[in-house]
């Protein structure tokens, strides 16, 4: 019998099964090298604020698609950039650093995710996916250079404020949002920063990043976290008592251990409490 006429035995279940394991292991690696606690907040933030804007199942779930496609990308991309540097500070706690994935895999990842931002985003209309994308763009140049400048506060302002933009100018008319909801993003967005900043801000700080809040250090970082976000809330809903808005993340941001994700958690959950309102009130829109 000639070569060609014999057949490659098909895989064995246990192999089959073994690569199954392995796809599995690595796209709970990707997860984790995302940032998938601030990636999801803010999906979960943008999906909230299209279902209640009237974007109806379909609009909020490219909704939710769109912005968690662009959160993927920029969290593997800030990995990627400083992966010699996360490295060398022995970040166990950064897969790439830690040798858990491999630059390939991540930038892999990283070009799918960006490709789906950019596809999910045009399915909601060009203004729309215009206003998302320079959100997204924002934060890539926060991690390209402005994390470690003075400017490192301004992505996040530009993206937090062009959030609810994407979703108000994907309704009929394409309304902008009001002039206090964008004000009030860009506050969240100082708020997240500094608030999301304050766990790795001693390592931050060993590695050279010297951004505005490794600048003012921790109590100063937390104090602007605090004062921030009650602006915002002041913006969104000054009908409401702007304490039962800022307390959570104002005692979280003092008083939880330096490593904690809490206070960036908080400062999320202060501003959907604060949108709800907005939004029940239909003051979304412009």
């Amino acid at each position: 019998m000639s070569s060609s006429a014999i057949r490659r035995a098909p895989p064995s279940l246990a192999g089959v099964s073994s690569t199954v394991v392995e796809n599995r292991a690595r796209i709970g690696t990707l997860l984790r090298a995302c940032h998938p606690a601030p990636a999801a907040a803010v999906t979960a933030l943008a999906a909230a604020m299209a279902a209640t804007a009237g974007r109806g199942a379909l609009g909020t779930a490219l909704t939710a698609g769109a912005v968690a496609a662009g959160q993927l990308s920029i969290g593997w991309s800030n990995d990627l950039i400083d992966r010699h540097r996360d490295a060398d500070a022995g970040r166990a706690d950064k897969p790439l650093a830690a040798d858990e994935l491999t630059a390939r895999q991540v930038s892999g990842a990283t070009r799918w995710a960006v490709v789906c931002c950019v596809l999910l985003s045009a399915a909601c209309g060009a203004a729309a996916a215009t206003a998302h994308l320079v959100a997204v763009a924002a934060g890539w140049a926060y991690n390209l250079r402005l994390k470690a400048t003075v400017w490192s506060w301004l992505p996040y302002a530009v993206a937090f404020a062009l959030l609810p933009a994407f979703v108000t100018l994907a309704l009929p008319g394409r309304p902008w949002p009001a002039p206090e909801v964008l004000g009030a993003g860009a506050l969240l967005g100082t708020a997240a920063h500094f608030a999301n900043v304050l766990p790795d801000l001693a390592a931050d700080r060993a590695a050279g990043v010297r951004g505005l809040p490794q600048r003012l250090g921790r109590r100063a970082s937390a104090a602007t976290a605090v004062l921030t976000a009650a602006a915002a809330a002041l913006l969104l809903a000054p009908g409401w008592p702007v304490l039962a808005v800022t307390a959570p993340p104002a005692l979280t941001t003092l008083l939880a251990p330096p490593r904690s994700r809490a206070p960036f958690l908080s400062v999320i959950a202060a501003a959907a409490v604060a949108l709800t309102v907005l939004l029940l009130g239909d003051g979304l829109r412009g």
